[in-house]
Parts: structure tokens; sequence; C-alpha cells
């Protein structure tokens, strides 16, 4: 799809020299003929001991601009040797293509990085790193695509498919125009038409293919297609032509423009430029929105951040047409950004410019309220490989659509791919820490369960040094996170996530209490730790003050499920034997209804028993003086830890 990058046709003339040398081969890149030009440099520079930067540069954009990656990056790795950081950008990106396009990935990577450190623009490396990440997520993804080449293709340029009510046009270089039988030296093909096709719901398939509107066919490229929701208004690329003559500039090139035309009885009527082409730059690959409202299209005009950069025009009722507004550095790069398909609010381009796998890909990128764009999002295999991949297309509904590509294995040098799509997974991010209900401070390696309504495991973590989590779950679910550790409580939060794919849901926070901040351990034995618990006088009734400490043996019993315990009762030596004993009993048995009725299973308390006067733990028994103080600390209840 080299010939295409630069919207414009080269015309080339077959040069004749004597012998191979530097100069022939000059020529015959200044003429554009690739093909030829790169087998000259080859002969030449067998011979040349130091060649300079621009023979480099020459030998191997010959084989770039035919797709000849193999060859080329042994001439653009000669040419890094030789100019190193001193490489422009342009050339850093054809480097950096050339190593995808031959899947040395990691090279790529290493030479993107130092690049990047050498411009110094931290927004592009975080550009780098987010697209980088989101494109490894991909690749250990399912894909939701399935793609098919056409029987349809030919081993010429076959690419573009487009809708058109409940056909399929697209763009092939299938005939041989009156012109010439090629197009120029640099690919040897055929002028490119139009084509309409018959389109097979069940498969994909395309059949019964004609020439689209004969009456618009030109001996020149007509290409890439757009039309309105009606099928009635056509715009498409063709060469600019005055007087069925081609009209190039002092290099011998002739720029593309968009036509408009109304559709009447299968002829294109009254067609008639937009009002931003100019002879003196291209712009094509027009794509209309859906209402009609919007004009996007690619051009090499000045002014813009690459070589091809992306616009829109916003169209009124009457027609008329906005000034061109270019997609700025979200969507537009250093390199080549083409091919906009517009669908569903989302921008659907190739570039090869952002971070892919390889010469271009396909990227989505959301239209928002306020004009702006989201950070293009690469669509990863098999939509998108190693080579170039271009004209996306997908239905309204969002399950079919077409691609074009000329990645090994194809029929041609560019092919049409059908795809279906499955439905999307819908997943999102929860977040938030563990921290210690002491202290505060983080706790690490706390286990974070999801569990969905079934009780079955959707995603399970544990928090970093900083007490950090994340877990990744499905859209529009209730989910239960239950946070553990040894020795800690548990904790757990119910979170309802909504409809929005990859939405983020934060500071979903635990609080975990150490099991040693919660129990007092004396000779051997641990106790719930509780200050004393008041009744009133003469009384066994939970009062205020009483569930405000019981409260905390409800605390660790919930936290600690495991736990299980008895209930001791005491009173002092004051009153009769007799009646303690029984008062403690009821105070016992009245303290473990309180526990049972908080929602604890009866079975974790093995007992509650009153012992009266008759476990005193000081002096105060019948008959000694004691103070009020000394007389509280035996009235008293335990519960004691027999299980955790």
């Amino acid at each position: 799809m080299k010939k295409l990058y630069i919207l414009s046709l080269v015309l080339s003339f077959t040069l004749g020299f004597a012998q191979t040398n530097l100069k022939k081969a000059d020529a015959l890149f200044k003429s554009y003929s690739y093909a030829d030009a790169s087998k000259a440099y080859e002969e030449c520079l067998q011979n040349i001991e130091n060649p300079s930067a621009q023979t480099l540069k020459n030998a191997a954009d010959s084989y770039y601009f035919n797709s000849d990656a193999r060859n080329a990056l042994k001439w653009y790795k000669r040419l890094y040797e030789v100019q190193g950081n001193n490489l422009t950008d342009i050339y850093y990106l054809r480097y950096i293509q050339t190593m995808k396009a031959v899947m040395d990935y990691d090279d790529a990577d290493k030479i993107t990085k130092e690049y990047l450190n050498k411009k110094g623009d931290q927004k592009e490396i975080n550009r780098y790193v987010a697209q980088k990440k989101q494109l490894d997520s991909l690749a250990k993804a399912k894909s939701l695509y399935t793609i098919k080449n056409l029987d349809i293709n030919t081993g010429k340029s076959d690419f573009g498919a487009t809708f058109y009510q409940d056909r399929i046009v697209f763009t092939s270089a299938r005939d041989t125009t009156k012109f010439s039988d090629k197009l120029y030296n640099w690919n040897n093909q055929p002028f490119l038409n139009l084509y309409v096709s018959e389109r097979n719901p069940a498969d994909g398939s395309l059949f019964n293919e004609t020439l689209f509107i004969p009456n618009v066919m030109t001996k020149y490229h007509e290409a890439t297609a757009s039309f309105d929701a009606n099928g009635k208004t056509m715009y498409y690329s063709t060469n600019i032509v005055k007087k069925n003559k081609l009209v190039i500039d002092r290099d011998k090139i002739n720029n593309f423009q968009i036509l408009k035309g109304d559709i009447i009885d299968g002829k294109l009527e009254n067609p008639q430029k937009v009002f931003f082409d100019n002879d003196a730059y291209s712009v094509g690959h027009p794509c209309l929105s859906d209402d009609g409202q919007w004009l996007f299209f690619a051009s090499d005009m000045p002014g813009g951040y690459g070589e091809t950069d992306l616009y829109v025009v916003k169209i009124a009722d009457d027609g008329t047409m906005s000034s061109p507004q270019n997609l700025g550095p979200k969507i537009n790069t250093i390199g080549n950004d083409l091919f906009p398909f517009f669908r569903n609010g989302i921008l659907y381009f190739s570039s090869d410019g952002h971070y892919g796998l390889g010469d271009l890909d396909v990227y989505e990128s959301k239209f928002l309220s306020d004009g702006s764009f989201t950070t293009p999002r690469n669509l990863g295999t098999p939509i998108n490989s190693n080579k170039d991949d271009f004209t996306f297309i997908i239905d309204r509904t969002g399950t079919y659509g077409y691609v074009s590509s000329n990645r090994a294995g194809g029929k041609g040098d560019d092919d049409i791919y059908s795809f279906v799509k499955g439905e999307p997974v819908c997943n999102q991010n929860i977040s938030g820490k563990a921290s210690d209900r002491k202290s505060k401070l983080p706790i690490t390696d706390v286990t974070i369960v999801a569990y969905n309504s079934f009780n079955e495991i959707l995603a399970e973590t544990k928090t970093n040094f900083e007490g950090k989590y994340a877990v990744t779950v499905p859209c529009n679910k209730t989910v239960r996170l239950v946070a553990t550790k040894t020795n800690y409580s548990n904790d757990e939060k119910t979170v309802e996530t909504t409809k929005e794919n990859e939405g983020e849901i934060i500071d979903v926070n635990f609080e975990l209490s150490n099991y040693d901040d919660l129990v007092v351990k004396k000779k051997g034995v641990e106790k719930v730790d509780v200050n004393p618990i008041y009744f009133d006088y003469d009384k066994s009734d939970i009062t205020p003050l009483a569930i405000e400490e019981l409260s905390k043996v409800v605390f660790i019993m919930r936290k600690f499920p495991n736990i299980r315990i008895k209930i001791e009762s005491h009173t002092d030596s004051r009153g009769k034997d007799a009646y303690n004993l029984k008062l403690s009993d009821n105070r016992a048995k009245s303290t473990r209804d309180y526990i049972v009725s908080q929602q604890i299973d009866p079975s974790r308390i093995e007992s509650a028993i009153g012992y009266g006067e008759t476990r005193l733990i000081n002096k105060c028994k019948n008959g000694v003086k004691c103070t009020e103080e000394e007389h509280l600390l035996n009235r008293r209840s335990d519960f004691i830890i027999i299980q955790k």
C-alpha cells in the first residue's frame, strides 16, 4: 500500500543507461522507479566502501516503498550505524517499522525507546507506554475478531471495501486501463477503479462484481468511496485532471482530490470538487458520517503533524462545509495517518506512527462530546499484522465488516478480508488498599478474593508493599470482596459494577485487625480484651454500657469465624454466696443470649456459666474489708478463647 500513502500519482519513465552506476540509481530513484532503483543501488553499493547517508537512504527507501522490508532493513541499519542519534524522525520511524515488518519486535522496542529518550517528549513517552501496554494486554486475550480472505481477490491490488446500501463498493487494479497496461514502474499495476459487488450475508463473501458507475471512471485512479445513508450522495478519491490531462507539479507528481456527486439512475450526476481540494497537495480517502454531518479525510496539506494527517469538516444542512480541522496530535503522528471510517461515535483509521505490530495498523478512538478523541487503541491481531492493514469498516450493529491487508498468505498485492466480531467481554477494575484497623498502617500480602452471587471466585490477588490491590471483574454484577490474612481479622465489601467497559471503581478499602490487638494473654490463657461489663444492681439485663463491650466480642467472632469461646461470669464477695452464684449464672447466660442475637452461631459458645464469688482474684473474700476498686476487680466476665 505504499503507493497510496502519499495520496498521489507519480509519473515515471523508463530510463536507459549503458551501465549500472550510482548516477543511474539516483536517476531511477528520482523518477520514482523504485523497483529498478533498488536493483541498481544493490549493484553499485557492492563497490562503494563508504556510501553517503543519502545513498543509504535512497537504497533503503527504494525497497521500503515496494514493501520489501527485509532488504529495506539492511540499508536502514547501515544508515543508523552511520548517523546514529542524528537520524531524523521519519527515518527512525521507517527503521523501526521495517524491524517490526520482519517481526524483530525486541530490537524495534529498543530503538523506539532510544528515539523517544532523544526527543525528550514525555507525552510521547507516555503514549508509547500506554499503547504498548494495551497491545500487550490484547496479545494475552482471545480476540473478538475472526477474519477470512475472500475469493473475490485477484493477483492485483484489491482493497477499500465500503458499504453501499446492501452491497459493497471496493477499489481494485484488476482491469487494464486505456492509459497503459501498468501504472508506473513503481508497482507495475493498472490504475485503480471502483467496483460494486453483491454480499452474501451468510458468510460475508462478495460476488458478481462489476464496474461501479462507469460514467465516472477515467483512465486514471478512482478509489476509496463513501456514501450517505440513503446511497444518493457519493464522495470518492481521484487524480486531479484538467481537460483530460493530469495536473502535475515540478516533481512530476499528480495529487489526489475528493469529488462529490449525486447518484441518479445508476449514474453520477453533477460531480464537483470539494472546496478544500488543491493542486499543490492531496486530499483523499473520504468518509461521511452516518448522519451526514461530518466528512473525514486524509491529506498531506501544509501544517500537519506528519507525512499524512487526518482532518474533518462539518457539513451544514444546506451542504456548506466548515474549514478543515486537523484531528490533532492525539490522532495524527509524524508518520502516515490514513483511511478514516466513522461509525457509532468511534473513529477507525490506519497509522504507521502509533505503536503497532508493523507498517499500517488499524486503531479506534472514541469521539467525545467536547470534540476531542480518546487515545487510539490498536485492534490487535488478527485485524492487524506485521504488514499494512487498512480500510477497516464495520456495520452499524458492530458484528461484521471488512479490512484490507498485504500480509503474507494473501492472493495479491492487497487483499480484502471479511471479519465477524464477537460480543466484547466487559470488565471493570476494582482497586483500593488494606490497612491495620488500629495503627492505620498499610498491610502487605493481604489476600483479596472477589466472588459472584453464586460464591464462585471471579478474581484473586494480594496487596503490595503499600497495601494496595486491584482486581478485574465482570461488568454489571454484584461482587463480594473478601480480604484475609493469617492472624488478622477478615473484612468484606459488596460492590455493584456498572455496564461501562474498563470502568474504574476505586477506594474499596479494607481494615483488618491484628488478632494480638484484640486479646489478652495471661498464664497461657487467651481472653477477648474487654473492659468490665456492668449490670444494674441485682439485675442481669444487658445495659447500653454492656453492649459497648460485648460488641468487641461480637466483632472478633465475626472477623475470626473459627474462634470458639466459653463465658465465665463472676461477682464480688458481698451478698450471700448462693445468691451471687445464681446472679452470675443469669448474667452469663444473658450475655450469651445477646451475642447469639447478633447472628453468632450458638455452637461457637461452648458454655456460659456463672461462678459467683468462688473464683476471686484477690483477698476480698467474706469478712475482709476492701475498697470499691478492689471489689470491682472480682466483678468480671471473661470470654475465654478455646479455639481459634
